[in-house]
C-alpha cells in the first residue's frame, strides 16, 4: 500500500474508532509498526502517537493549557495539605505509585524519612525529588517524553505496571465530577493511571478541592474506583466499585 493510501486508510479508521492501538493500525494497513510510527512522525499535523495509541491530531486538546511551571504555585498550600494527609498512609516496605503533576510532587517530598519504600513514577519532577531520598528505591518508567507534564509514556511502562504488585497508588487528576467522573489534561496519562490502579491493592485520589466540579478532556475513572479521595480537608473513604 502506498504511503498516501496508508495515510488515507488510517484517517478513515480513526474517524470510525477515534483511537487505535499501534499494532491494530499496523494490522489494518498491512505494514510493520515501525512503518506506522514513521508515517505518524512525518505527519504530526494529522496524527499523534501517545502511549501505544494513535489519535487524530485535531482530537487532542491543546496541552499548552497545562504546564507544570504554571501549575506549581496554583493552590500550592491546598496541594501540600492534601499531600500531607496522603503521606500518612505510606507504611514501611510499601511499594507505592506516585502519579505525575504538582500535587504529587508535594507528596514525594513528604515521604517519611524513617520508612524504607519503593516508589514507582513516570514524571521527571517527581523522580528528581525521589532520587535524593536515601530511604526510597525509585523505579522510573520510561518511554516517549511529554514536555507539558514532564512525564513519559510508552507500552513498556504499561507492561511493567501490569506485572507489579503495588500496595498504594496515589493518583492525580485535573477534574473531579460526580456525574462525569475523574478526568485529566493529557491523553497519554489515562492508560498509565488505569494500569497503576488495576495493579494496586489500594488506590487513592489526591486533589485539592478546586478540582471538584471541573471536567478535563480525558476521563480515566469514576470516583467510586478509589478507596479514598484525599483533599486539603482530609481523607474521605469510599467503597471501590467491583
Amino acid at each position: 500500500m502506498a504511503k498516501t493510501d496508508r495515510l488515507r486508510a488510517l484517517a478513515d479508521a480513526l474517524a470510525k474508532h477515534n483511537v487505535m492501538h499501534l499494532r491494530d493500525a499496523a494490522s489494518v494497513l498491512g505494514v510493520s509498526e515501525m512503518t506506522v510510527r514513521r508515517d505518524i512522525a512525518a505527519n504530526p499535523e494529522r496524527f499523534t502517537y501517545l502511549g501505544g495509541y494513535i489519535v487524530s491530531a485535531q482530537d487532542v486538546p491543546n496541552t499548552a493549557g497545562y504546564s507544570l511551571e504554571h501549575e506549581k504555585d496554583h493552590f500550592a498550600q491546598a496541594k501540600a495539605q492534601a499531600s500531607a494527609h496522603a503521606a500518612r498512609l505510606i507504611a514501611q516496605n510499601d511499594t507505592v505509585f506516585i502519579d505525575c503533576g504538582t500535587t504529587l510532587a508535594a507528596l514525594a517530598r513528604l515521604i517519611p524519612s524513617q520508612l524504607q519504600i519503593t516508589a514507582v513514577c513516570y514524571s521527571l519532577n517527581v523522580a528528581e525529588i525521589l532520587r535524593r531520598m536515601p530511604n526510597v528505591r525509585m523505579i522510573l518508567l520510561g518511554g516517549v517524553y511529554v514536555p507539558s507534564s514532564d512525564s513519559f509514556s510508552g507500552e513498556e511502562s504499561l507492561e511493567t505496571l501490569r506485572r507489579m504488585g503495588i500496595n498504594k497508588a496515589f493518583i492525580s487528576a485535573g477534574g473531579v465530577d460526580t456525574a462525569r467522573g475523574v478526568t485529566c489534561w493529557n491523553f497519554h496519562e489515562v492508560a498509565l493511571k488505569q494500569a497503576a490502579m488495576a495493579s494496586a491493592v489500594e488506590s487513592h485520589l489526591v486533589v485539592d478541592a478546586s478540582k471538584y466540579g471541573i471536567v478535563k478532556a480525558w476521563r480515566f475513572s469514576q470516583m467510586d474506583d478509589f478507596n479514598s479521595i484525599i483533599t486539603e480537608k482530609g481523607q474521605t473513604l469510599r467503597e471501590p466499585s467491583a
